[in-house]
């Protein structure tokens, strides 16, 4: 079963958790960050970050240095230290004009990136001269806000989805924090603001988010028009697409190198494959549904439900899924995306739920992480 964890009525539009999984950092769709520390079996508020002025929309948690970024409706973003038990936000330079919709750390925690609706990313660093942190603009061709990004293992490259239906890879290399990056299969040519790889899946869906795999060498991303979408860096020629009959995804992560969740407005996450032929695979819906028990309805209880709804169903208004309204963020709980053995997802009915494989694995019939 399952792990449910409810932190109120209030919408989670994003969570990060830290190293060891024993805090977790969730925005309850307002400008605050809440900050709870596991203590036995419930879950106490021990931090409230309110430097945002406006909602928050993105959260990330480095593990090995312990900081924390945030981004905001408001147009900033800040770094949160942990010093002398409190949190301590420092503002980072993004020069934008739009909302900041998404943060992400790279690999090494040397730099961040930040997409927003201005219609291109800041590549953030830290300045030491300065004691502040700076940014570096990627912006052709990106034609619309930026909805997701996601950092390639080298530290260097980084992919972006946008509300211009596009999935895109570009150079994020900033060459005052990072090595000279060796040749990739996206490409060689790796100077700030490169623009790697486009791609389309042909549809018209905005694409909502974008994964690596642990190699780097896929890219996998699903759109609004309830598309899932690999391309591998060795056949870019071929992209695989699956359009589904579900509601449309908000998130996709890599499980492992073949693997792929995604989730969003059907409450469920969902598994698929992408073999070693480039072929998509839908494979199984992660949330078995219970069947309601049902009884015998007197007469006039009949009467009165088919009064009040207009049907003699009495079935209550609760879905039969875990989540009871969209999936809003999933990430990693245990492992890494190349062996995930458990992973967490975010949804607007305030609920954090984690799911280990191995349970849904001897819950699912035929079910099978490749």
């Amino acid at each position: 079963m399952p792990e449910v964890h409810s932190f109120g009525i209030e919408p989670i539009s994003c969570h990060a958790w830290n190293k060891d999984r024993s805090q977790l950092a969730i925005s309850p769709n307002n400008h605050e960050v809440h900050i709870y520390t596991q203590n036995g079996g419930r879950w106490d508020k021990s931090h409230v970050l309110s430097e945002h002025a406006q909602h928050v929309t993105g959260i990330d948690w480095a593990p090995e240095s312990n900081r924390i970024v945030t981004c905001g409706v408001d147009r900033n973003a800040y770094v949160w230290t942990l010093i002398d038990g409190k949190w301590k936000p420092t503002l980072v330079i993004l020069r934008i004009n739009r909302a900041a919709t998404c943060v992400r750390w790279s690999p090494l925690e040397n730099k961040f990136a930040v997409g927003s609706g201005a219609r291109l990313i800041s590549v953030c660093y830290f300045e030491k001269e300065n004691d502040w942190w700076v940014s570096k603009h990627i912006k052709k061709p990106i034609r619309s806000t930026i909805a997701s990004i996601d950092w390639h293992p080298n530290n260097v490259l980084l992919a972006c989805g946008s509300s211009d239906f596009k999935a895109r890879v570009f150079s994020g290399y900033v060459k005052e924090v990072d090595d000279k990056p060796a040749a990739t299969a996206w490409g060689k040519k790796m100077t700030m603001g490169n623009l790697m790889a486009e791609f389309s899946n042909g549809g018209g869906g905005w694409v909502h988010s974008v994964s690596f795999s642990a190699s780097g060498d896929k890219l996998a991303w699903v759109g609004h028009d309830s598309s899932v979408s690999v391309v591998n860096a060795n056949n870019q020629e071929k992209i695989a697409t699956v359009k589904c009959a579900f509601l449309p995804f908000t998130s996709c992560l890599w499980v492992t190198e073949n693997s792929l969740v995604v989730a969003g407005h059907d409450c469920c996450p969902m598994l698929f494959t992408h073999d070693d032929s480039d072929t998509l695979t839908f494979i199984h819906k992660l949330d078995v549904a219970k069947e309601k028990e049902g009884g015998s309805m007197s007469a006039m209880k009949r009467f009165q439900t088919l009064d009040k709804r207009a049907t003699t169903d009495d079935s209550s208004s609760d879905l039969n899924t875990q989540h009871q309204n969209t999936v809003t963020n999933i990430s990693i709980h245990t492992g890494t995306k190349e062996r995930c053995s458990k992973f967490t997802t975010s949804g607007t009915d305030g609920k954090v739920i984690i799911w280990d494989f191995k349970s849904l694995e001897s819950s699912i019939a035929g079910l099978k992480v490749a």
